[in-house]
């Protein structure tokens, strides 16, 4: 880049939420004296969804996007093209530079192939008679606010489903399940609260089985109806041992269920994108298949429980989401930085330049302490 020799953007840290003031600073070294007119800033955070569809036979690109937030700064010279372009001096500058993100409700950074949220800051050096050399820094948001301690989320939810096959209209060899669901929201971490009870008087083994279901769902507005996009994967799964005729059984899950790390719920926040869960707990008999199917909404939160009488929050860390969940393992291919061959066999990973990450509880102790 002619006089500059290293151009960077660095910032105070990861990982930001809502409302927090994101600190950093623009590295410039020069090797000699040259006119410069401007070094400005922008943040911006910005949806996209994009796929294809069959439209009379020919497959086309559809896509949206959506901002969330907009914003620029000067951090050195002169915005206009009028006056006399000042001259920065050769060596190693940093221009600090600092953005308020606002503190209304932002979607979650999120990546995926059909649509990501991204958020970034942006430094632009104006210099006259030549391109301007840009620089990009991904960060991620921890987003939107959902506080597990919230009234709504700490009602238990209860369901009780019965099964019994019928013999000239009379109800024989009943199986009934009950399921209890302590609090419907959890951080990744933490080990979902379920208890489940089956009474077997039924002529057939049966089992229990607890799924947890991400949903991500896709919109874009195209004509009057628009397009969607619907990807399930499931993030949990428990089958417990068979139940026998004529027999009980109670379950507690305990340390079974942990919640692995994950995107937060996202629902009303972003028009192109939502994400929710669901966790099926229902009973599968022998011969009959899946049968008592329950089904609990499940919210996964970016606040963590706090524990009664104890005044400190959980320890909290960030962590890349789980592999077989959507926005995981996928990495955008402008997020992969590839090796040069050396001559040698072995293949080297790909440099991965960024990737988001989600809250998760570091210690589970407070399970101990109830």
């Amino acid at each position: 880049m002619d006089h500059i020799s290293e151009f960077d953007i660095r910032l105070e840290k990861e990982a930001y939420y809502a409302g927090e003031m994101i600190h950093g600073h623009v590295i410039l070294h020069t090797n000699e004296n040259f006119k410069l007119r401007s070094i400005r800033m922008s943040l911006r955070g910005q949806a996209h969804a994009e796929w294809k569809v069959l439209v009379s036979g020919d497959r086309r690109n559809v896509k949206d996007d959506q901002y969330f937030v907009d914003e620029r700064l000067l951090i050195w010279g002169n915005d206009s093209s009028e006056g006399p372009i000042p001259i920065l001096p050769r060596g190693k500058h940093q221009f600090p530079f600092r953005f308020n993100l606002p503190e209304s409700a932002l979607p979650c950074s999120f990546e995926s192939r059909t649509g990501y949220v991204r958020y970034y800051v942006k430094a632009t050096v104006d210099r006259p008679y030549a391109s301007p050399p840009q620089g990009l820094k991904y960060f991620t948001l921890i987003g939107p606010h959902i506080d597990c301690m919230d009234e709504q989320y700490l009602k238990p939810m209860i369901g009780t489903e019965v099964h019994a096959s019928c013999c000239f209209c009379c109800r024989r060899n009943p199986v009934e399940l009950n399921a209890q669901l302590e609090r419907c929201a959890y951080v990744c971490g933490e080990s979902i609260k379920l208890r489940a009870a089956i009474d077997n008087r039924s002529l057939e083994k049966a089992w229990l089985q607890v799924k947890l279901t991400q949903y991500v769902e896709f919109f874009i507005d195209r004509g009057v109806l628009g397009t969607s996009r619907e990807q399930q994967k499931t993030v949990l799964e428990y089958k417990g041992e068979p139940v026998t005729p004529g027999a009980a059984m109670k379950w507690d899950s305990a340390k079974t269920m942990i919640l692995p790390v994950c995107p937060p719920t996202l629902i009303g926040v972003c028009r192109l994108i939502q994400i929710y869960y669901v966790l099926k707990v229902c009973v599968e008999l022998e011969k009959s298949g899946e049968d008592l199917q329950m089904h609990f909404p499940i919210t996964v939160a970016t606040v963590p429980f706090r524990i009664p009488n104890i005044i400190k929050q959980p320890q909290i860390k960030y962590e890349v989401a789980a592999e077989h969940v959507e926005g995981g393992c996928y990495v955008g291919p402008e997020f992969l930085l590839g090796q040069v061959y050396d001559g040698t066999d072995l293949a080297q990973p790909p440099l991965i330049l960024y990737r988001p990450v989600y809250v998760c509880v570091a210690t589970d102790r407070r399970h101990q302490d109830h």
